[in-house]
């Protein structure tokens, strides 16, 4: 996975990620794999191992409407597992009767991911499977799925056309860890004990970090620092 993730940042061009795409899908051992981008001023580009006439049909359709994905994800912070979301209604069955005909899978983990200035992203690993196997798989590989939707949305944002220079401001690594944790539900204590620091200092990473992201309190840093892409839950 670590060469994986290094090819990525060497990448200069959407064919790269594109045949890195592919790369990972095996590395998963996944049937597809899907990288999907949509900048603040709705521009998109994407790379991934759908079958292309899959994709042709879910733009000629407008699936992005109702698809149960994309939708609830623009909702939420958090990865989806296909599962837990709701796909009663015709025309919802019937899309994902479609997109199981063209290949997509019964199963299905999808990653949200935030940018500057609007910009969204899902990352997507889907499969065909029983719902045991697609459990202890996405128990054995959550992190490392989070961690490649990161890898992929910070190259996507270097292709992002008349993309402004990088803000100066950067959270510190000890910072983003304390952000993390709070982002994912964690009282101050357990993420002083799980960063095996006071909370004293935990106080001082926090407050850190409202500062750069000129947040009025914590909870507000927390939403500012999903916003703009610096942490991942």
């Amino acid at each position: 996975m670590i060469a994986i993730l290094e090819a990525l940042e060497q990448a200069s061009d959407l064919a790269e990620l594109q045949a890195l795409s592919e790369r990972m899908r095996d590395y998963f051992g996944v049937d597809h794999l899907v990288y999907h981008w949509v900048s603040g001023t709705g521009e998109q580009y994407g790379c991934g191992t759908y079958d292309p006439a899959w994709v042709a049909r879910y733009l000629e359709k407008d699936y992005l409407r109702i698809d149960p994905v994309v939708q609830s994800c623009y909702q939420r912070f958090h990865p989806v597992d296909w599962k837990q979301l709701n796909w009663s209604g015709k025309p919802v069955r019937d899309f994902q009767r479609d997109a199981m005909d063209h290949g997509v899978g019964n199963q299905g983990f999808t990653v949200p991911v935030r940018g500057p200035s609007g910009q969204f992203a899902i990352f997507t690993v889907s499969h065909s499977c029983d719902d045991c196997t697609w459990h202890a798989f996405i128990e054995n590989n959550r992190r490392e799925l989070i961690l490649a939707a990161h890898y992929f949305n910070q190259k996507a944002l270097e292709f992002e056309p008349d993309r402004a220079p990088d803000a100066a401001m950067h959270l510190s690594p000890r910072e983003v860890d304390a952000m993390t944790f709070l982002a994912m539900g964690y009282s101050r204590a357990q993420v002083a004990d799980t960063l095996s620091i006071s909370e004293h200092t935990l106080r001082v990473y926090i407050e850190s970090a409202r500062h750069k992201l000129g947040a009025a309190n914590t909870t507000h840093a927390v939403a500012r620092s999903l916003q703009q892409g610096l942490i991942i839950v």
